[in-house]
């Protein structure tokens, strides 16, 4: 039998519930920044799985220690200890703020973490979280609610109680949603979904000063910024703003399953057993494919590497944007994480753009409805990069938009 994107997409409609809207490809295999699919086409991808598979498709590195652990052990739950999750949390607390962590299997149960340790180490009657407007941090019921934008929230009401939202970038509006119920503020240093908006160094120790001045707890959600991204291991390294809790996802395991809560002994001690707990966090073979991310980032020169490709991605996509301005105002965002800002008339015909793209061969997405969003994998060449704008100047030149 000759397997296609139709028959594969066939068999896929008749099953899954209608959560999402795909394209009509059916991915097979991948290797570094090319995607292929079932009738043989290949995909250069700039969206990475949304900014997961950060070291590339099937890297070396990672496969091997995925082969390694799971011809050794695959799960065996956290009422034992195993080598694999030991590493990692060394390595992620070796190389960051934080003194413990909590694994977990998703950004969204990170968050959940962060949440649930927020709360509990503030005390009664201390529950409120404020996060800001255009943030996106899980789809889980309390990360829905703590996520800025009422379309993730339109049919799930009631909401869980305790989350309020701040307008984003308004250091005063943020202080005026502070009262005696406040444990702490969420923040994303760049917004992903809500259409990459960096929030400013200089914004984010003002909020620093606010949790300090109002004893709240700083929790950075870095699911999609950390491991990497942003051209330091973790964003706020380059803000120079610490928090006090983060947590981290997506890039973590380069499409494993696998995310994290980071935070200080202090905090810490307020989880003791039966507090909080996870079947599958810290997997040993997530753990152990993990452990290979973070080595491979850490060797000399990548990360400098992803601040240069950056800057590359940046002035190509400037290039862009002075040429076709009556569609985009600018380009914003941090590392290998950028947006190509849409003007009003652009933002119309976003959507069309990486349907385009994609028909060229090109993934990337159309985020916050504001600006075209660009993830690579952090080995992207600059070549692959110039592949990628030149695909890009042909759509907007083309008649088709």
């Amino acid at each position: 039998m000759v397997i296609s994107n139709d028959y594969i997409k066939k068999r896929s409609d008749n099953v899954f519930i209608g959560t999402y809207t795909r394209y009509p490809t059916a991915i097979i295999s991948g290797t570094g920044c090319t995607l292929t699919d079932a009738d043989g086409r290949d995909f250069l991808d700039f969206l990475s799985g949304i900014a997961v598979c950060s070291l590339g498709h099937c890297h070396p590195a990672v496969t091997e220690a995925i082969r390694e652990q799971a011809e050794k052990l695959v799960h065996v739950s956290n009422l034992y200890y195993t080598e694999p999750q030991t590493r990692l949390a060394e390595l992620l607390t070796e190389n960051s703020f934080a003194d413990r962590i909590f694994m977990a299997n998703s950004g969204a149960e990170a968050n959940e973490a962060a949440i649930k340790l927020a709360r509990i180490a503030s005390g009664p009657g201390k529950y409120e979280i404020i996060s800001f407007t255009g943030s996106f941090h899980g789809r889980t019921l309390a990360t829905v609610a703590a996520t800025g934008q009422p379309k993730f929230h339109q049919g799930f009401e009631p909401l869980p109680e305790g989350f309020v939202h701040a307008e984003f970038g308004d250091i005063e509006a943020l202080e005026s949603k502070i009262t005696e119920r406040t444990c702490a503020i969420i923040c994303e240093p760049l917004q992903g979904e809500g259409g990459v908006r960096p929030l400013p160094g200089s914004y984010l120790k003002a909020v620093r000063t606010l949790c300090d001045r109002y004893d709240l707890r700083l929790i950075f959600d870095e699911v999609q910024t950390g491991i990497g991204r942003t051209g330091t291991l973790f964003a706020y390294q380059q803000l120079k703003v610490t928090p006090d809790i983060m947590t981290l996802a997506k890039g973590l395991g380069n499409g494993l399953p696998i995310g994290a809560m980071l935070t200080t002994n202090k905090l810490a001690e307020y989880f003791v057993p039966g507090t909080h707990a996870s079947t599958f966090g810290g997997n040993p073979v997530a753990a152990a494919a993990s452990v290979a991310v973070i080595k491979t980032m850490l060797a000399d020169g990548f990360l400098e590497e992803v601040l240069a490709k950056g800057a590359y991605l940046d002035s190509r996509l400037t290039e862009l944007a002075n040429r076709f301005p009556h569609l985009f105002a600018g380009v914003r965002g941090m590392g290998l994480l950028r947006g190509l800002v849409t003007t009003e008339a652009g933002a119309q015909k976003g959507a069309d753009i990486v349907r385009l793209m994609f028909e060229k061969g090109f993934l990337i997405n159309f985020a916050g409805n504001t600006a075209l969003r660009f993830a690579p994998p952090l080995v992207v060449s600059r070549e692959e990069i110039d592949r990628m704008i030149d695909g890009l100047k042909q759509v907007l030149e083309s008649g088709d938009l």
